[in-house]
């Protein structure tokens, strides 16, 4: 199984790579699969790569159900 996240492009670099904040993270990544990127642009990563650009709105929406998953996580382990 895969998992890829949502990450806001924060800066655009040369070479087909970016500058992406995952949850305040930055981290560079390529953007060579995705096609006329901007910063504020959403994709989603996975090991690196951003794989598509997707809706601000889903990538909100995702990364909050991924800290509600992690909460559950940690309450568990109490």
């Amino acid at each position: 199984m895969c998992l890829s996240v949502p990450a806001e492009v924060a800066k655009i670099l040369p070479d087909d790579l970016a500058i992406v904040s995952i949850d305040g993270i930055s981290k560079e990544i390529s953007i060579a699969l995705i096609d006329d990127l901007a910063v504020g642009d959403y994709v989603l990563v996975h090991v690196g790569y951003a794989l598509a650009r997707i809706d601000p709105a889903e990538a909100e929406h995702t990364l909050q159900l991924l800290q509600e998953l992690g909460s559950m996580g940690q309450d568990l382990q109490s």
